[in-house]
């Protein structure tokens, strides 16, 4: 899962850059990336880390141009070499920079493609760059010396039908203009919104969440739909058209379990609302199943993202809702650690049970999900540790049983606590006295709250095994879990572990400064 954001402005974007991915931060820690367009050059930089370590004053001044794109990353294969940091960058046609959110899920059939028959060479493993050469190889076939917004909308659609899987694209064309686009079925989010400078001129920006749009001062216009392209030429005129075939509303339904910041809108559905609902369908599954009696005395979130989920849950039962653990805001997020052992030693680094709070009484624990087990069997001792006369676990989503193909990092089916097991026996593995999931269609229609009907499918492969592209075998996912199990990690190195600094780029190739 990564963060991307494009700003077309009437000014230098570089500061509203870095201001917007570090409201997307929570998308990605890996690394981080800003590419700006001044005067007929790409300034770039780029580099493994969070952006406040990324990004320092002598590379804030260096990032000139009022047009820049920007990506925060986490590795969807347990990468951390820098050479996979985006925007990529390719010099020909006109010199083209790209941040992509999501996975093409027939990459390896492209790669092979584009050097047999497109005669391009890509330097890393990513299907970001993949991507990047597909779309810069149609463009050049346009074989315009000025795009026109229509060479940049045929190509969009050239791209779509190359490229399956998921993809939310922010994109510069060196002295053309910007462009975003969204895969047919809308897995991956993206929103564009606008301003009015005082001079009464319009500026644009695109952006996964709508938080980093609201918090610059821009007004969200709207979600960029399934397979349709954004365009605003270097003028700042803004053009719209589907590039689609087909297209159809999709979304990962895992953006409003943890991903997506609870203030965010996504798809017209809050983010927060739709947790809220969680936790209510989850309280009457709870009363449902464990009784009036429950024996429940408290219920305390796992921070951060089930916070919405157990505040709803412990007003439906009508018990006490306390902040049972405290979180240290210093350690990333364990869900997308590349390492197994990595997340382990976070957990208690980054969570400090309130032994007050636990001391004696039967608690609840509530989570977002449960992935390895490994985290909540960590937290459910911190609970007995400072106290907890009986620990009950509940999860806010379903069982995860199968891996994500369209951009999640989660492991090898083999690692999924939940593949081959139910309830029962996930419950004595983390140890828990008592455990409980959300109902899959009661995960949905807390998800659909919104009044405006568009979404009445989602993504939700990670639940139910179901994969929306439609071309998901068993023998793709067999080559997917021996990239992704944790000791296939451990034995990972990138093609190339440098610090890319600051750069200037003109239509002859990277030049450094």
């Amino acid at each position: 899962m990564c963060g991307v954001v494009g700003i077309a402005g009437k000014s230098p974007v570089n500061q509203m850059l870095f201001d917007a991915l570090t409201m997307l931060q929570h998308r990605g820690q890996d690394a981080a990336g800003i590419v700006t367009y001044h005067n007929g050059r790409l300034f770039l930089r780029k580099d493994n880390g969070m952006v406040r370590d990324v990004f320092h004053t002598r590379h804030m001044r260096a990032l000139q141009g009022n047009y820049g794109i920007g990506h925060v990353r986490y590795p969807t294969a347990g990468s951390s070499s820098s050479a996979e940091a985006q925007p990529f960058y390719v010099n020909s046609p006109y010199g083209i920079t790209l941040a992509h959110n999501g996975n093409l899920t027939n990459a390896a059939e492209i790669h092979d493609d584009l050097f047999r028959a497109d005669l391009r060479h890509m330097n890393t493993d990513s299907d970001s760059e993949v991507l990047l050469n597909v779309f810069a190889h149609e463009l050049h076939k346009c074989g315009s010396l000025l795009p026109s917004p229509q060479d940049i909308f045929h190509t969009v659609s050239r791209v779509h039908e190359r490229c399956k899987g998921a993809y939310a694209v922010v994109a510069m064309v060196n002295g053309h203009g910007m462009v975003g686009f969204r895969d047919p079925n809308g897995i991956r989010p993206l929103i564009y919104g606008s301003r009015q400078t005082e001079s009464g001129a319009t500026e644009y920006i695109l952006a996964s969440e709508s938080v980093a749009i609201t918090a610059l001062g821009f007004k969200v216009e709207r979600d960029v739909a399934p397979g349709e392209a954004i365009y605003i030429n270097e003028k700042g005129e803004l053009f719209v058209q589907q590039c689609a075939a087909e297209s159809r509303y999709r979304p990962c339904i895992f953006e409003y379990v943890y991903f997506a910041r609870p203030d965010a809108t996504i798809d017209g559905i809050s983010v927060y609302k739709a947790r809220l609902k969680m936790g209510e369908k989850l309280a009457h599954k709870i009363l449902k199943e464990w009784g009036e009696e429950h024996q429940i005395d408290v219920v305390i979130p796992i921070p951060d993202t089930s916070r919405t989920s157990a505040l709803e849950l412990a007003n439906v039962l009508g018990v006490k809702f306390r902040e049972g653990f405290m979180k240290n805001r210093y350690i990333g997020r364990t869900f997308i650690m590349p390492g197994q052992q990595q997340r382990k030693k976070s957990v208690r680094q980054k969570l400090n049970p309130v032994e007050l709070e636990f001391k004696g009484k039967n608690v609840l624990l509530v989570d977002d999900s449960i992935v390895r087990g490994t985290t909540c069997n960590e937290i459910i001792q911190m609970a007995r540790d400072a106290g907890a006369k009986n620990v009950f676990f509940a999860s806010a989503a379903p069982m995860v049983k199968y891996p994500n193909v369209y951009g999640i990092d989660m492991p090898a089916k083999d690692e999924l606590i939940a593949s081959q097991r139910n309830v029962e026996e996930i419950r004595e593995i983390i140890e828990a006295d008592r455990l409980i999931f959300q109902d899959l269609e009661d995960l949905k229609d807390a998800v659909r709250t919104t009044k405006v009907p568009l979404i009445t499918e989602f993504d939700c492969s990670v639940f139910d095994g179901v994969y929306v592209t439609g071309d998901i075998d068993a023998e793709y996912l067999d080559a997917l879990e021996q990239s992704r199990n944790d000791n296939a990690k451990k034995g990972q190195v990138g093609y190339i572990d440098v610090n890319i600094d600051t750069a200037s780029v003109d239509l002859t190739g990277i030049k450094e400064n």
